[in-house]
């Protein structure tokens, strides 16, 4: 049971406020900060909110600000990675997916002629099967028409594939690029964490020097 009711000292105020900036970088609510410093400190949930809202809040709004402005960035950055990673799944689905389609069509079979016939000299030969002994000129515009169709389907696939390979590669790169620049914010957070963690001694000597200076006067 949490019944620590005693004064708030220097490192329990330092410890909810690093506590809540962590909580507000990472996109968490600030009662679940509370709940972690109460554990930590034996302390009400209630309680540390109180402290935090009374009286330690105000020493630390700049720090706040920038808290909240490392989350959107956080956040901008980890959208842009969700939709981009989104895109070249889909390509990749449509890259994989063109092979089979194109073993799907197949051409059509030459059947094996069983007699030749040439009309006459200026006439090219026609070939036609005994098993139904006869093929008329229709037929053979018919054949030629599909095979340029089926033809030029499967050269359209071809270059369509190509086409979903070189947009996978880029999206691949952009991938790539957005991981680099998160790798980048996330390290300048660590900056800016140990940035605000000097600044938040200094201002504890200042405190402590504008103390002495009152006590020696």
């Amino acid at each position: 049971m949490k019944v620590r009711q005693d004064a708030w000292s220097h490192e329990e105020d330092l410890l909810l406020a690093e506590t809540v900036l962590r909580y507000i970088r990472d996109g968490g609510t600030q009662l679940g900060a509370f709940e972690e410093v109460g554990d930590k400190l034996n302390r009400t949930s209630a309680a540390c909110g109180f402290r935090w809202n009374a009286e330690v809040r105000k020493k630390y709004e700049h720090a706040v600000a920038v808290a909240k402005k490392q989350r959107k960035e956080k956040k901008r950055a980890l959208d842009k990675m969700k939709k981009s990673q989104q895109s070249t799944d889909a390509i990749s689905m449509e890259v994989e997916l063109i092979p089979a389609v194109n073993s799907a069509i197949k051409r059509p079979k030459k059947e094996e002629p069983l007699l030749t016939i040439e009309l006459s000299e200026e006439v090219a030969p026609v070939k036609y099967s005994a098993v139904t002994n006869q093929l008329t000129l229709d037929d053979c515009i018919q054949f030629l028409q599909t095979y340029q169709k089926e033809s030029s389907y499967q050269d359209t696939m071809q270059l369509e594939n190509e086409r979903l390979k070189r947009e996978n590669q880029a999206l691949q790169q952009k991938n790539m690029e957005l991981q680099q620049q998160l790798e980048k914010l996330e390290k300048q957070q660590d900056v800016i964490q140990e940035d605000y963690q000097m600044l938040v001694k200094i201002m504890e000597r200042a405190r402590k020097l504008t103390v002495l200076e009152d006590e020696v006067m």
